[in-house]
């Protein structure tokens, strides 16, 4: 039986009226909880109003009307957000597998691309034959050998700005380009931007005469030297010999700090150079860094490099009669940087294949050299890290993989390869191998005797105007014309992964694994380093990250 004390309600909120409750316990109802008693029991009551309303909110939602307009529309909303959603991320795929010409590598690929990499790391215990459970997707094929990247997408972007104007200059900046034709090449595109940064007028750089190669060669021989002046006229001032005035100034000699930032130009140097008016440089090699520098400074840089830095006729024309020899049948070629020459791998240590005769030749030049400062080296244990030059039987062996045909002509762009059996592990495999002195007739040659940068010169426009360009050492000329490939429209530049392709060779060696799978694992192993488009990234080290001058994108490469 349900009673309700309001007695007690009406002497809670008056004690001294209890006559008149019932307007009280109307109100009271309406706003807070009452007390019931059931069977002597005192419990808490829920408020009438507050749950007639929520008995009535389910129905009213499910009623015809605005509530169920707003549920659809919201609906409706969720479901064309994640369409759009579908959309970008199918695009996004898409774009991401560029898909050329109907020759194209699936994800498929991509994920025996990083399978393999895994089972090639994973040490000589590694189950072979694993690899066998996972096929090359049906009706799909890698792409064709002499297809370049798609670079569709990409454009150069290197103009100057309008606000770009050439201050007064501080003073003048003598260069002294060191090392080999493409690290002096590099270094004196860095003095350009470096000339810039510090409103500096640029005097024509020296080149080196006491490298491996001793090349007496001078700016003049090698380079258009007026070219180069007139073309960059407008971002700097360029002149063949100091004035006059300043003629009898010694210069202030230093060695920029490597890798620099442009502040440490605009500051520090600039301050020199306001000194001394005349600063020379007796270095130029990765005096400016890769990375973190001003678009317009970047820009400038490719420039000099790509631009600015045009050899003579003389170089060009010899160039252009080799590649119209190559190029006699309609026929492409690959342009092979074989570093496997004497100075490199003493440099290096490297000595596999050789005799212990030509091992210790190697040890003793390498002892002999002051600046060489690594005097023991382990060469096996190089090898295993993929920083050695690739032997000729590596190089033949690795093109027959990826899929050469043995007529393919190939131009050698190098000096003589070391090793008293020389080239012919590739000739016999590849027996179209050319080179400049081959190719060229006597009288052609004989304004290149003894000048080995002017040499070198003429096997840089061959290889960049090769159909496949293929380094085996990553050098200053590998980056040098890999760099240059990629301005000119991501020409095919095949890069090898030479530390998995190490371990895959002496499996195969070893009878390990069966030519058709290693050749497999070559191919879908570099499937995607044929010189595409990749972003330049910074890295923690910066002596090792990658090289601008190895790829200018970003900087002077851009996306439409």
């Amino acid at each position: 039986m349900l009673t309700i004390s309001v007695t007690s309600i009406a002497a809670t909120e008056d004690p001294s009226s209890t006559a008149d409750v019932s307007p009280r316990i109307v109100r009271l109802m309406a706003r807070r909880r009452v007390i019931e008693s059931v069977d002597g029991n005192v419990l808490p009551m829920r408020n009438a109003v507050l749950f007639r309303r929520k008995g009535r909110f389910w129905p009213d939602i499910f009623r015809p009307g605005r509530y169920m307009c707003i549920l659809m529309f919201w609906g409706l909303m969720t479901l064309l957000f994640m369409m759009l959603l579908a959309k970008f991320a199918l695009l996004n795929t898409l774009h991401d597998l560029k898909l050329d010409q109907s020759e194209f590598i699936t994800a498929r690929s991509v994920e025996i691309s990083i399978r393999t990499n895994k089972l090639i790391t994973e040490g000589d215990n590694i189950i072979i034959s694993e690899f066998k459970k996972i096929p090359l997707p049906p009706k799909l094929t890698l792409p064709d050998i002499w297809t370049k990247p798609n670079a569709d997408l990409y454009y150069k972007c290197v103009q100057r700005s309008s606000k770009d104007i050439r201050d007064p200059t501080n003073g003048y900046i003598l260069v002294h380009s060191n090392g080999g034709l493409n690290q002096m090449k590099t270094g004196i595109s860095d003095m350009v931007a470096i000339a810039k940064v510090m409103n500096a007028t640029l005097v024509l750089p020296s080149l080196d005469h006491n490298s491996f190669w001793t090349d007496p060669s001078d700016f003049k021989d090698i380079f258009d030297w007026k070219h180069f002046v007139e073309y960059l006229e407008e971002d700097i001032s360029v002149v063949d010999h100091l004035p006059p005035a300043y003629a009898s100034i010694k210069p202030h000699q230093r060695a920029p700090v490597s890798y620099s930032k442009a502040s440490y130009y605009s500051n520090q140097m600039s301050s020199l150079l306001k000194k001394h008016k005349v600063i020379n440089f007796t270095h130029t090699d990765s005096r400016l860094a890769n990375n973190g520098l001003p678009n317009p400074i970047q820009r400038l840089r490719c420039r000099a490099m790509y631009e600015a830095l045009k050899f003579t006729d003389e170089i060009l024309e010899l160039a252009d009669k080799l590649i119209t020899r190559l190029r006699d049948d309609d026929k492409p070629f690959i342009a092979l940087h074989l570093r496997y020459e004497k100075d490199m791998l003493a440099f290096t240590g490297c000595s596999h294949n050789l005799s212990k005769a030509e091992d210790e030749e190697l040890r003793q030049l390498r002892r002999s050299v002051r600046h060489w400062k690594e005097k023991h080296i382990n060469g096996e244990e190089r090898r295993r890290q993929g920083v050695c030059p690739m032997t000729p039987r590596e190089v033949a062996v690795f093109l027959e993989a990826i899929g050469f045909p043995s007529d393919t002509k190939i131009y050698i762009v190098a000096g003589n390869i070391y090793g008293q059996d020389g080239v012919k592990a590739l000739q016999d495999k590849y027996p179209n191998i050319y080179t400049h002195s081959n190719l060229a007739t006597e009288d052609e040659l004989s304004p290149f005797n003894n000048r080995q940068n002017k040499l070198a010169a003429v096997d840089y426009t061959v290889a960049l105007e090769s159909d496949v360009f293929v380094f085996t050492y990553d050098g200053n000329m590998a980056k040098a014309v890999q760099g240059h490939r990629k301005y000119e429209g991501f020409r095919k530049t095949i890069i090898p992964d030479k530390k998995n392709f190490v371990k895959l060779i002496d499996r195969m060696d070893k009878g390990l694994i069966s030519w058709e799978e290693f050749s497999m694992k070559v191919k879908i192993l570099h499937a995607n380093r044929t010189g595409g488009a990749v972003l330049r990234k910074p890295g923690k080290v910066v002596k090792s990250e990658e090289s601008f001058y190895a790829n200018p994108y970003p900087g002077c490469i851009c996306e439409k």
